[in-house]
Formats: structure tokens, sequence, C-alpha cells
């Protein structure tokens, strides 16, 4: 005897018939946590371990490029411990290197990126092989050359690039024409860009030539071609732009292309000056905005402000105009 063939409850007659759910979707398990909240950031352990700055590791997480115990991390500030966890980067297990230290004389049109689809020559590509995973330390732009410091020391990288730290560098650059007092003063007391208020450290003229001048500058931050934009603001066109030092670290006699490792001493100079940064933090002007916001808020104003003028000033006009015509 054939037994009936049960009827799932899709199967089921229309009368009784729910409608069809999507199946939920399955979130993906949650790694292993380091035991008692132990551990560290996972940003700052892998910066540590020198993949890159902790910026570009917390860009990494993000991406869901960062495995722990085989489990995907995308949220910051998740915690793990390298001794008991296994933690992989793009699938790869997370390096032990050698911390490594150099000095770049970075040529024209070289580029300071991890990967560059165009081909172009990269800065690490100038560096011995061999050495492994390194970034640098800060950027130059394509058309700028002079002392830019690699390493795999992504805390320390991190100290030199975070704006908190001040970390002053200095720039030998050559514009167009003869810079004048006014034009320096301007600079110095700083300019408005279109990210906000920039202001160099110091600048000062070191080299009076025929048709140019070569500067000095000093800034403590980083905006995107900062020195270019700011000097073309008060007219003057950037044709040559070299970085000579990264707070205690000189560029010195080095040639183009060439590398060096930093020595011991220069390392532990820059240990100490970040320490010595953090220690005596900037004291904010009081006519400089402290955040892009503030800046954007002080353009509306005027721009209001100027708005109100021209509609005074029309107001004003056509009150004339019908004072002259009742005249008439």
């Amino acid at each position: 005897m054939v037994r009936p063939v049960r009827k799932s409850r899709s199967q089921s007659p229309a009368q009784g018939k729910s409608p069809s759910r999507k199946p939920a979707r399955r979130r993906p398990a949650s790694p292993r946590k380091a035991p008692d909240g132990t551990g560290e950031r996972l940003q700052k352990l892998l910066a540590a371990a020198g993949i890159a700055s902790r910026r570009e590791c917390e860009t990494l997480i993000l991406e869901g490029r960062v495995e722990v115990d085989g489990q995907v991390v995308t949220e910051l500030g998740t915690r793990a411990d390298r001794n008991t966890q296994q933690i992989n980067v793009d699938g790869e297990s997370l390096p032990k290197p050698k911390l490594v230290y150099f000095a770049v004389n970075k040529p024209e049109g070289v580029v300071c990126t991890a990967r560059d689809p165009s081909g172009r020559t990269r800065v690490t590509d100038l560096l011995p092989p061999g050495i492994g995973r390194v970034f640098n330390v800060g950027r130059l732009d394509m058309a700028s050359e002079g002392l830019i410091l690699v390493t795999n020391d992504g805390e320390l990288a991190n100290e030199l690039t975070h704006p908190r730290h001040g970390v002053e560098k200095t720039y030998e650059v050559q514009v167009a024409g003869h810079t004048t007092p006014d034009v320096l003063s301007k600079v110095r007391k700083g300019v408005h860009l279109a990210e906000g208020f920039v202001q160099v450290v110091n600048v000062r003229v070191k080299t009076r030539r025929k048709n140019g001048t070569i500067l000095e500058m000093v800034l403590d931050e980083g905006r995107n071609r900062e020195i270019r934009r700011l000097l073309a603001k008060v007219g003057h066109r950037v044709q040559r732009l070299k970085r000579i030092a990264v707070g205690p670290i000189r560029l010195g006699e080095m040639p183009k292309g060439a590398v060096r490792r930093l020595t011991t001493a220069e390392i532990s100079k820059l240990r100490a000056y970040v320490r010595k940064s953090e220690a005596a933090p900037r004291k904010p002007s009081a006519a400089r905005p402290n955040s892009r916001q503030a800046a954007l808020k002080g353009r509306e104003r005027k721009r209001q402000a100027a708005v109100g003028k021209t509609a005074a000033a029309a107001k004003q006009a056509r009150a004339g105009g019908g004072r002259k015509g009742g005249r008439r």
C-alpha cells in the first residue's frame, strides 16, 4: 500500500497559505573575542605590526580586508590579541617584521602612493628590495621633491602625521617674482582656502634671484598642495618646491633618488620630538577658525551681509527714484 504524500506548508491549499517570505540573511559569526576584554584595538595592532598607518588600517577594516579567527571584521574599535588569535590581512597572516626607518630624497615625478594603476615610479620603489611592506610618512605631490620618511612603524608614523602633534616640516620654495614684506606678512597672518584657514609657522626670504625668490617656509600641518595654493592666493606661482626637513631629520646633501637608513640616534630624536610636541600643545589663534565648519559659517555670514547691503542699496535707489518722480 502506497502511503499518501504529505503536503508541506508551501503545498497547502491557498485558503491557509501565508505570503511567502524571503529567508533572513545569516550574519557572519563574530570572531572569538580576546579573553576578559584584553588585547588591543585592531587598527592599533595592525599599525604596530607595520601594515600601514593607523588611519589606513581603519580603512582596511572598513573595507572588510581584515579577518580575526577566520571571520571578517568591519567594526572599528574591535579588540584582538595577537598572541592568542589568528589575524589576517588580505588573506595573509599578520607578519612580524623588524622595524625599519628610511629617509628618501623623492625626485619630481615620483608618487607617494601604495598602489598606482598607471605604473608610475613610487617612493617605495626606490628602496632596496626585500625589506617587506613599508609606507610613506605623509605625502609630497608628484611635482614636489625632497625629504620623505618611509617606515613600517605604524605607531610612529601616526604620531608624526597626526595634527595634534604639530610636527614641523621645512620647505625650500622657489616662486616667480620678488616677494615684498607685505606679501610675507599676509602669508604669516594666514589666508582662507576652500577647506578653511591656513597659516604657516614661519616664512623668510632665503635668496633673491633676477626673476624669482627662494623662500624657506615652515608648516605644522599637511593640507593638500597647501603651499602652492597659499602662495597663489597672494599672487606668486611656485616654480619649485623641495622639503628639506621633517622635525629634527634633515635632508642634507642627499642626491635625488637617494635612500639611507635612519640612525638609532635619529629615531630616538624623532620619538623625543613627538613626545615634546604632545606635552606642549599649540595655542589656537583667536582669529583662526578651529574647524572647517567654523570657516564655512564665517563665509556664510559674510555672504549674507553682502546680500543685505545689496538689498538695502537697491531699496534706497528705488526710494530715490520715487521721490524724483513725485517732484516732476
